[in-house]
C-alpha cells in the first residue's frame, strides 16, 4: 500500500457539502515544493551523490535533506545556495502543512524501490522525482529531471527501468507531527472540565479500572498504488459523543506499523477508552495520510462540522448510539472529491464499535480492511 497513511480519523458532522481552501491550496505549495527542489537537487548531483550514497544503502532507502546540508557534502563554493534554498523549501513544506511549531526537518530523499539501489551503487545516473498534485487516481504521468536537466515523463504504474530518487517527506514524522497539531487543537476546541476535588476526597476514591478495547490484528485489502508512493502512514479518529456534554468527542490514534496491505498486523493497541464516549459506542474511520494537508485547519473543520450535525439534532438520548452512525454516514457522504484529494484519504470506517463486545475478522464497512477488537479492561496498580 504505498505512500499513504492509513488513517482512521473520526470525522463528525456535515450539514452541507463544501470544499474548504485548505485542501487544493496546501496540496499545491507542496508540490510546488517538491518539483522545485527535485529539480534543484537534479543539477547538483555530482556535488551530493557522494553525501546520497552514504545514506541510502540496503538498510535504509530514505536520505534526510539535512545530511545535504553538512559542509561535506559539498564544495564550499555552492554550498550556502544550495543550503539556502533547502532549508527554505522545507520551511516552506512543513508552513503549507501547519506544522512548523512541531516539526523541524521533513524533507527527505529517497530510492523509489529497492530494486533500483544495485544498478544506482553500480553507477547508473538516477532520475529525480516528486509525487504529482491531486487525487493519485487522476494521474496520468510522472515527471522526472535527470541530471542533463532533461524533464522525463513516467508511467505511473509501470515500475522505470533506472533508478528514481523521490523528493518526499518523512512519512512518519509528518504524521506525528501533524497528529499532535490536530490534537492540540481539538483539545482547545473542546476543553476538559475542571474538576476541584480536595486531596482528602482524592484519598478516600480507590482508583477505579479502565474499560478499553483494544485492536488485535488488522489487515489491508489490496490497494494498487502508484509505484512513487512509499510506505503507507496510518492513524485513526476515533468518532462518539461526549459523554457528558452534547459535544462530539474526536480522538486521534497513530497507526505507525501500517505500512503495506495484504500484510497481517498484530498491534495489540488500545483504540477507544470507553470513559470518553456515551452509550459505549463509538465509529472508527480509517485514513490514509498523505503531504497535502493543513492539519491544524482539518482539525478545525472536522470539528465545527461535527458541532454542526449535533446540534441539529434536538433530542440526542431518544436516539442514543444511532446518533454515532447518523454523523458518521453524513460527514463521509458529504466529504467532496476535492476535500481529500491526495489529502488524507478516506479507507474505511467500522460502524459501531461497542463496549465490551469482541469483533473476530470483523470486515469494515467497505470490505478494505479486516481487524479483530476485543474488549480489555486495565486494573488499576497497587
Amino acid at each position: 500500500m504505498n505512500k499513504k497513511i492509513l488513517i482512521s480519523l473520526l470525522l463528525v458532522g456535515f450539514t452541507h457539502t463544501f470544499t474548504p481552501a485548505f485542501a487544493g491550496n496546501a496540496d499545491n505549495r507542496v508540490v510546488t515544493v517538491k518539483r522545485d527542489t527535485a529539480k534543484q537537487l537534479s543539477r547538483d548531483y555530482a556535488q551530493i551523490a557522494p553525501t546520497l550514497q552514504r545514506n541510502i544503502n540496503s538498510y535504509g532507502l530514505n536520505a534526510p535533506l539535512s545530511a545535504l546540508t553538512k559542509p561535506q557534502a559539498r564544495s564550499s563554493r555552492s554550498k550556502r545556495s544550495l543550503d539556502t534554498q533547502l532549508h527554505s523549501a522545507d520551511r516552506a513544506l512543513r508552513e503549507a502543512q501547519g506544522v512548523e511549531d512541531v516539526a523541524d526537518q521533513l524533507l527527505e530523499v529517497r530510492l523509489a524501490d529497492p530494486s533500483m539501489l544495485a544498478r544506482w551503487q553500480a553507477g547508473q545516473a538516477p532520475l529525480f522525482a516528486f509525487e504529482p498534485a491531486g487525487d493519485e487516481k487522476t494521474w496520468t504521468q510522472i515527471e522526472a529531471f535527470d541530471i542533463e536537466g532533461n524533464t522525463h515523463w513516467l508511467d505511473v504504474y509501470q515500475m522505470p527501468d533506472r533508478p528514481v530518487l523521490v523528493v518526499d517527506t518523512n512519512g512518519k514524522a509528518s504524521l506525528k507531527a501533524g497528529l499532535e497539531v490536530m490534537r492540540r487543537t481539538l483539545a482547545e476546541q473542546n476543553p476538559a472540565p475542571r474538576m476541584r476535588r480536595s486531596a482528602r476526597m482524592m484519598a478516600q476514591e480507590p482508583p477505579e479500572p479502565i474499560d478499553t478495547t483494544v485492536l488485535k490484528t488488522i489487515r489491508l485489502a489490496d490497494d494498487k498504488e502508484p509505484w512513487i508512493s512509499g510506505a503507507a502512514e496510518v492513524y485513526a479518529i476515533v468518532t462518539g459523543v461526549n459523554p457528558s456534554r452534547d459535544e462530539p468527542m474526536l480522538d486521534i490514534v497513530d497507526m505507525p506499523y501500517l505500512d503495506y496491505d495484504q500484510t497481517t498486523y498484530h498491534p495489540n493497541q488500545v483504540m477507544i477508552h470507553w470513559d470518553r464516549y456515551r452509550w459505549g459506542a463509538a465509529d472508527v474511520i480509517l485514513m490514509e495520510q498523505d503531504d497535502g494537508t493543513n492539519y491544524k485547519e482539518l482539525a478545525l473543520k472536522l470539528n465545527e462540522v461535527a458541532s454542526d450535525i449535533l446540534a441539529a439534532i434536538p433530542d440526542l438520548e431518544a436516539q442514543a448510539y444511532g446518533v454515532i452512525t447518523q454523523i458518521t454516514g453524513k460527514i463521509i457522504e458529504a466529504i467532496p472529491d476535492g476535500w481529500l484529494t491526495n489529502d488524507d484519504d478516506f479507507v474505511d470506517v467500522y460502524y459501531t464499535i461497542l463496549k465490551g463486545r469482541e469483533y473476530r475478522d470483523h470486515p469494515s464497512a467497505g470490505g478494505n480492511t479486516t481487524a479483530t477488537w476485543e474488549p480489555l479492561t486495565i486494573e488499576p496498580t497497587e
